[in-house]
């Protein structure tokens, strides 16, 4: 494949409405297409409409943002899509939740949202393309648009994007790709921006910074249940009691609350596996664990950057956000979903998230985890 990434350019006074969330992020995207010449306008999405804790973290972003667009002399729109939200990402994050699985809003929001209603509200508002603050590049691969990842390792936001529709690359532009963030907060403390030193969000997608396991409750059902142990020695064996299954994920080390169990080593704990049907949480000590080193998965649909292969091939993925991509086998299956075999474990695979497919730099597309295969070697208990 030829893979080829290209400076940010733009046409003279060509329309660019960029998504402004009130960080510095977004603030520096929007520095650079003004000062690349491009007509330049911003828009801020109001995604969530509660806020139990009596602030509002939305409306104090809408001024952050405000005050960035007085300094650049750009127009700021607002829209609402907290119902688009809801229906769209939110409720499918309640049922995954529900059916045990660990769910990944923040690439279904990028699909739903931002490269769905945000981008086509934005070019009903005239734009020729539309820009946003994330760490990840757009140029050219087989003579098409294409997805590449960020220059900043650390902040690399492929792995969220690669369920984005692939119509929307040719019209989308990622000013950030090819900066550090170190070069991002320095660029926006020269420019007199207040938000250069504003922290990085750290909440689930729209729903801001909160309490998010008691923000659930609202929601779940979130019984408290047992803890058995899977393997060893004490095979399933009760050894204590979780606070509802939605809070653990498979892998999970901290956060278990499991001290002294009688006849265990003085080690770790990880989440094995959780079973819905009992409302049980199942813990190892065995890093080898057939659940913690699976290396075969099966997915739903995948959504493509390419077009969409129609025979085996072999790339590398990754599970996880800020996981290392893995070598590994993908083989077509009925109505586009995918069985992938990896060359070594990648790590604790989680069904509901998302295995994200990688041509060196090049994002391939991204499809959600279905179902782990683990290894039923006699001897090695499973789950």
């Amino acid at each position: 494949m030829n893979r080829a990434t290209e400076p940010i350019t733009t046409q003279p006074r060509e329309k660019i409405i960029v998504g402004l969330s009130g960080g510095v992020d977004s603030a520096v995207a929007a520095l650079t297409l003004v000062e690349s010449g491009a007509d330049v306008e911003a828009l801020f999405m109001f995604n969530w409409d509660e806020d139990e804790t009596g602030r509002c973290q939305a409306a104090a972003d809408f001024d952050d943002a405000a005050a960035v667009c007085r300094q650049l002399d750009i127009p700021l729109h607002r829209a609402d899509f907290s119902a688009n939200y809801k229906a769209r990402v939110f409720s499918y994050f309640l049922d995954r939740l529900q059916a045990g699985r660990t769910p990944n809003p923040d690439v279904l929001c990028n699909r739903e949202i931002k490269f769905g209603v945000f981008f086509d509200y934005a070019l009903r508002l005239g734009a020729d393309r539309v820009a946003t603050g994330h760490y990840a590049r757009v140029g050219s691969a087989d003579a098409e648009p294409a997805l590449f990842r960020g220059r900043d390792p650390g902040k690399d936001q492929s792995y969220f994007l690669a369920a984005m529709p692939r119509t929307t690359l040719a019209r989308t532009l990622f000013p950030l790709g090819d900066m550090v963030k170190s070069e991002v907060r320095e660029r926006a403390r020269s420019a007199g921006f207040d938000v250069h030193a504003k922290p990085d969000s750290t909440g689930v997608c729209f729903i801001g910074e909160r309490d998010f396991e008691g923000f659930l409750r609202n929601y779940l059902n979130t019984d408290p249940g047992p803890i058995r142990v899977s393997g060893g020695a004490l095979d399933g064996q009760l050894i204590g009691e979780h606070r509802g299954l939605h809070a653990y994920t498979v892998g999970q080390r901290r956060g278990l609350g499991l001290g002294g169990v009688a006849g265990a080593q003085p080690s770790p704990w990880f989440v094995a596996d959780k079973t819905v049907a009992d409302n049980t949480l199942w813990v190892t000590q065995e890093p080898d664990h057939p659940r913690l080193t699976a290396t075969q998965l099966t997915t739903s649909a995948c959504d493509w950057l390419i077009d969409a292969p129609t025979r085996a091939f072999k790339c590398t993925a990754q599970v996880r956000y800020r996981q290392a991509a893995v070598a590994c086998r993908v083989e077509p299956l009925a109505n586009n979903a995918l069985n992938v075999t990896f060359d070594r474990p990648p790590g604790s695979i989680a069904e509901g998230q998302y295995v994200v497919f990688y041509d060196h730099e090049r994002c391939l597309g991204a499809a959600e985890i279905e179902h782990v295969e683990t290894d039923t070697t006699p001897g090695r208990a499973t789950v």
